[in-house]
């Protein structure tokens, strides 16, 4: 079951380090503590967070509204219809708001799963919506929104404004003796005493304040915009459950197209190799009976011939059952399958294999064809001269890594479909992950875990 995923093996292979057209990765100059409020991420977050207290105004009076309309109306006929449209009506403000988090706040969240109507006409439509998760998420959302908008917004712009405001205190305070009245900004004051920033270090301190406020803004509305963020993905994208199904329905996708190439890669090795050497079979055999009465010496010749094409389709016929299923995993399990599989491999394998117990029959045969295809690998790109393969269990997971001394440089992105990526598509659909830590240089280490599902 061998696929070709050496493409993901050399010097070439690894990333280089440089971008585009081969120019070094710029690097700013200021940290980032100080480019922040410059940064066109923060004027876009600063704007989602001044645009969120009248979207959260309008989100909040709409959802109140209609609720309490269509609680109120339940006594009617009319409750049920106000109230599916109050929720269709939250619907619609989350598209909008997920197309301003992805605007102004770069996040993508998936659009989530849409109406099932199962019966047409508009009492169908109305259960559909009363009935959806997803339409009292998006109610849930335009409530609980209000009071974080609001507060984000008071924190936000008074940061904001009194960062740059005293910051700049040094170019306006002589506004005050002018046009106010006094000798500068109050900073304290009653019946007998007053206090004004007024003097060159009064000012100064002044405008090292404000600096600090400037430079910590923009981190404060970015931690203020998380909390968004995390309200916005949990509540206007899909649910947990439908991503799920999104991630099976692809998964299985994997694994028909998985199964499908290896029907096809069977059936072309039946095919080409023993087949064909079946029917020569059959053509040597009948001339050799076509000749046993003229001349018998040739036709021993010939049935001799024809054992030996025998023997060597019996041959290919033991490998490509080995690829399917080796009977060795199934009797004795891992430790004595992934030993065979090292002992055909160019260099010396150490397998060590620390598994009290067997895990399912299905995860068992992944993680043999795992090895033995990584183990391949070894054998035709690595130019190494040792690997190990290690097998154990953590908690409810099973643990494959597998090591070479070559030359590495591998990449599970290697190659569209195949190799590596290849291999990691196959694990992904029964939950599993790949793990590829292979240094142009080497050594190599890839590690794969599976379900452990016994």
């Amino acid at each position: 079951m061998a696929t070709e995923y050496g493409q993901g093996y050399g010097p070439h292979s690894g990333r280089s380090g440089l971008g585009v057209g081969g120019d070094v990765e710029r690097r700013h100059r200021l940290p980032a503590g100080l480019r922040a409020p410059f940064e066109a991420r923060s004027w876009r977050e600063f704007a989602y967070v001044l645009l969120s207290l009248p979207m959260g105004v309008l989100m909040f009076t709409y959802a109140v509204t209609m609720l309490a309309l269509g609680a109120g109306l339940l006594v009617t006929f009319l409750g049920i219809p106000v109230l599916a449209a109050g929720l269709a009506g939250c619907r619609g403000l989350g598209a909008l708001e997920r197309a301003r988090a992805r605007g102004l706040l770069g996040l993508e969240v998936a659009d989530p799963e849409p109406l099932r109507v199962r019966s047409g006409g508009l009492m169908g439509w109305i259960g559909a919506v009363l009935k959806s998760g997803t339409s009292w998420r998006h109610l849930l959302y335009a409530v609980l929104h209000f009071p974080w908008a609001v507060f984000s917004f008071v924190v936000a712009v008074n940061f904001w404004a009194y960062g740059w405001a005293l910051l700049t205190y040094p170019l306006w305070f002589w506004l005050f003796p002018l046009y106010g009245g006094q000798d500068g900004l109050q900073l304290y004051g009653d019946e007998t005493h007053h206090v004004y920033l007024d003097n060159p270090f009064e000012i100064t301190v002044t405008a090292l304040v404000g600096l600090l406020f400037t430079l910590a803004t923009p981190w404060i509305v970015r931690a203020l915009t998380l909390v968004d963020r995390l309200l916005v993905h949990g509540l206007l994208g899909p649910s947990r459950l439908a991503t799920r199904v999104v991630e099976l329905e692809s998964d299985r996708g994997v694994v028909v197209d998985t199964a499908a190439a290896d029907l096809r890669r069977i059936e072309r090795d039946l095919h080409d190799g023993a087949q064909a050497r079946l029917v020569a079979l059959a053509m040597d055999l009948g001339m050799a009976k076509e000749k046993l009465s003229q001349d018998p010496q040739a036709a021993a010749q010939m049935v001799d011939e024809a054992h030996g094409e025998v023997k060597t389709a019996l041959q290919e016929l033991r490998d490509l059952a080995r690829g399917i299923h080796p009977a060795v995993l199934t009797d004795r399990g891992l430790d004595a399958a992934l030993s065979a599989v090292a002992s055909r491999c160019t260099v010396p394998v150490q397998v060590e294999v620390d598994l009290a117990s067997r895990p399912a029959p299905a995860i068992e045969g992944i993680a043999y064809f795992t090895v033995s295809e990584l183990l391949q690998n070894i054998s035709k790109h690595a130019r190494a001269s040792w690997a190990a393969v290690d097998v154990w269990r953590s908690q409810d997971r099973l643990m494959l890594q597998v090591m070479d001394n070559g030359v590495g440089g591998a990449a599970a992105g290697a190659g569209g479909g195949s190799g590596l990526a290849g291999l990691a598509e196959r694990l992904h659909a029964v939950d599993g992950i790949l793990v590829v830590d292979s240094p142009v240089g080497g050594p190599t280490r890839i590690t794969a875990e599976l379900p452990w599902r016994g």
